[in-house]
């Protein structure tokens, strides 16, 4: 069967490759699920891989097949498989457990381990291919009501862990309800993000470089927040307008914004960041008084990344909830399809060059 590859640290390498087709004995005790994938969202994860910054391949090979949003339809259930049957619409969470405490418990999302295994991002086969075999406790159902919002699932887990994240640390503090929250970035997280916290009742500013209009603003003030566009107001200057944010939950890929925000946020409050960001860009800051605002308003910063199958619930959650307080929004982040495994090359190169395309997705198969 068809998939999209690359050979990882080789730059520009993405590829058609061929494996052969998972059988639900692949998995033991049987919990196998065999997945028939019917669309396959990419980032500026998969981007990035090709661009040969990281990733690895499986054992045995010398290539990785890339995409970790997966949508898919099952075909076929081991005997002891419960919650999905055939026909089901899925998602499916990427990491995997290593042999840490956390892992054993559930948790590989917080594995204590620095190897990792994600699929198609790190040591695993991801999901752009034709079909998929994967064990019960790591299928993720997904209702018929909200299946064309599909490769959203993956995003939306990692802004609801993110949410959910920021609350349980703020248990510390007994009583915490954030009014004012930032989310700096209206990338797809920084959007769905911005879902959550409306879905909350938390008055929302989703900041991002772009003045109005633009999509990015049209589906944030859709979600009830505010737009704001940081080439227009600096972050300190908003929030001498705002009052300072009791969360800020950072999205932007920028590490400059990332430590900005510590200079903003409010007393008690909490700074996640869930950017993932490469080079060597330094800046400077006034570390002294960060130190000492940090330390006498007991504030907090966490980082959060990936989700486990807990965080892909929640996310699911939330856009069923989204697509009732505020119907057909979600969907127009979906805005840049690509029609079969073959145009590989138009995938890389709409993540690359299109500045428009909020979600790049593959429609890989029809139900």
């Amino acid at each position: 069967m068809k998939a999209i590859a690359v050979k990882p640290r080789q730059p520009n390498s993405v590829h058609l490759a061929e494996l052969p087709k998972p059988r639900l004995e692949d998995v033991p005790n049987g919990r196998g699920v065999l997945v028939k994938v019917l669309k396959v969202g990419v980032d500026a994860t998969d981007r990035e891989i090709n661009e040969g910054l990281y990733g690895a391949p499986p054992p045995g090979y010398d290539f990785l097949v890339i995409g970790h949003e997966s949508f898919g339809i099952v075909e076929a259930v081991g005997p002891n498989v419960r919650h999905v049957k055939p026909g089901d619409y899925v998602s499916c969470t990427v990491r995997r457990p290593g042999g840490s405490i956390y892992d054993r418990i559930g948790r590989s999302d917080i594995t204590s381990e620095e190897t990792y295994y994600e699929r198609g991002i790190n040591l695993l086969h991801g999901f752009m291919t034709e079909y998929f075999v994967d064990d019960a406790e790591f299928i993720v159902h997904m209702p018929t009501a909200i299946k064309h919002l599909n490769v959203l699932a993956e995003p939306m887990s990692v802004a609801a862990k993110a949410v959910q994240q920021a609350y349980e640390a703020q248990r510390r503090l007994q009583v915490w309800e954030p009014k004012v929250a930032y989310v700096t970035g209206a990338g797809q997280i920084g959007l769905l993000t911005t879902l959550c916290l409306r879905l909350r009742g938390v008055e929302v500013y989703t900041i991002a470089r772009a003045p109005k209009p633009n999509l990015k603003a049209e589906i944030a003030e859709q979600f009830g927040a505010t737009y704001i566009s940081s080439k227009e107001i600096s972050l300190t200057d908003l929030a001498k307008k705002t009052g300072k944010p009791d969360l800020i939950i950072e999205a932007t890929g920028s590490s400059e914004t990332a430590f900005e925000c510590m200079s903003v946020l409010n007393l008690n409050g909490a700074l996640v960041w869930t950017s993932i960001t490469g080079g060597d860009h330094k800046t400077t800051l006034p570390t002294d008084k960060i130190n000492l605002e940090w330390v006498l308003g007991n504030k907090l910063l966490l980082g959060s990344v990936n989700a486990n199958f807990r965080h892909f619930n929640l996310g699911i959650a939330d856009m069923a909830q989204g697509e009732i307080v505020y119907p057909g929004v979600l969907q127009k982040i979906l805005t840049t399809p690509v029609n079969g495994l073959d145009q590989y090359a138009e995938v890389i190169r709409l993540l690359t060059e299109d500045k428009q395309a909020l979600k790049v997705f593959v429609n890989v198969a029809n139900e």
